[in-house]
Formats: structure tokens, sequence, C-alpha cells
């Protein structure tokens, strides 16, 4: 998962060299934090936060196919 959510984030900024995700296990969740650029910070959200939400519905998707449950916050 957290190799999906890079590759989508690398492509969508303009710093990819300052991309960083963090995976946080709490029970039966996994949280990854998707940390960028402060510039960049807009392009990942997207207007009224689509590019957030497909970002989102992308990773669930990979992760029902392995039986996980995952969330992906977007963190400054």
């Amino acid at each position: 998962m957290k190799e999906i959510i890079e590759i989508i984030a690398r492509s969508l900024v303009d710093h990819p060299e300052q991309i960083v995700v963090d995976e946080k296990q709490d029970g039966d969740t996994v949280t990854y934090e998707l940390r960028v650029a402060a510039d960049d910070m807009g392009k990942v959200i997207g207007k009224q936060g689509r590019i957030a939400k497909a970002l989102r519905t992308v990773v669930k998707a990979a992760a029902t196919r392995e039986n996980k449950k995952v969330n992906v916050e977007i963190v400054e």
C-alpha cells in the first residue's frame, strides 16, 4: 500500500523528493500518513478534496483485495 501511495503522490507534485509516507498500525486498521512539501499540498488535495478522495478510494480498493482496513491521512 505504501508504494501505491508514493507512486500516485509522485505523479502529482513538483517536489517528489519531499514525499514521506508513514505507516501506523492500530489494531486491525493501518493508517498511512502522507507528507508533501507545503506548496504541493493543494495538488495532492485537489479542488474540494477530489484528488485526496480518489487517492483514498484507490488505496481502500487495493486493501480490500488483501482483507485489510486502511486509512490515508494527508498531514502538513
